[in-house]
């Protein structure tokens, strides 16, 4: 879809709002920061902060939302016959890929990782938007494997399976000294899970 003019600056200003506040709320802590400090580092008036977030806890939970989103959508762009483990690995690895690009990003997607999980409201806004995922990815299991969503567990053990990998992935990204490569650790998760998730009796 393409985007107009003032679709992409609204874009654009979101995008920098995010970031100055993921990365002030990381560095500072969540309590520590407000939003007249989010808006001087992102170069915005406090009225324009309120027009696209209704709180600094608002902002985390778009990121989150947005991630999720990003997800669903690379397990749709799977090729159809990529068997599910393939499929979803790639897109649990998604915004774990966008984290590690570059060293300077790794970093600071390493402590958003940290300031979500650490920050009992933040963590908890994660898993109510968890189980939006879980839906999500289950609803998309059902369509591209053609399934029976009233019957068949399948959708929703695989989706729980893949979002438990990613947890785990974040869990020991976040308690190491930064080290470890998500990628390589949401990969070894689905090593694991591959015979489980694939040796479902898929339809032709």
């Amino acid at each position: 879809m393409t985007l107009t003019l003032a679709q992409r600056k609204r874009q654009l200003v979101s995008n920098e709002l995010t970031e100055a506040a993921l990365q002030l709320l990381a560095v500072k802590g969540f309590d520590a920061v407000t939003v007249d400090e989010i808006v001087a580092t992102a170069g915005v008036s406090k009225r324009t902060f309120f027009r696209y977030f209704a709180s600094k806890e608002d902002v985390v939970v778009q990121f989150l939302a947005d991630m999720g989103t990003g997800i669903r959508a690379e397990l749709a762009a799977r090729p159809a016959d990529e068997p599910p483990s393939v499929a979803l690995r790639h897109a649990m690895a998604v915004p774990l890929d966008a984290c590690t690009d570059h060293p300077d990003h790794a970093e600071r997607a390493l402590r958003v990782v940290r300031l979500i999980l650490g920050t009992p409201a933040l963590h908890a806004r994660f898993l109510e938007r968890r189980l939006r995922w879980s839906d999500d990815l289950a609803a998309e299991l059902t369509v591209r494997l053609r399934l029976d969503a009233t019957t068949d567990l399948y959708p929703d053990l695989a989706a729980g399976a893949a979002l438990t990998a990613f947890d785990i992935t974040l869990q020991r990204w976040s308690a190491g000294d930064g080290s470890d490569d998500p990628t390589a650790l949401i990969e070894r998760a689905f090593t694991l899970l591959a015979p489980a998730l694939d040796g479902h009796a898929l339809p032709v």
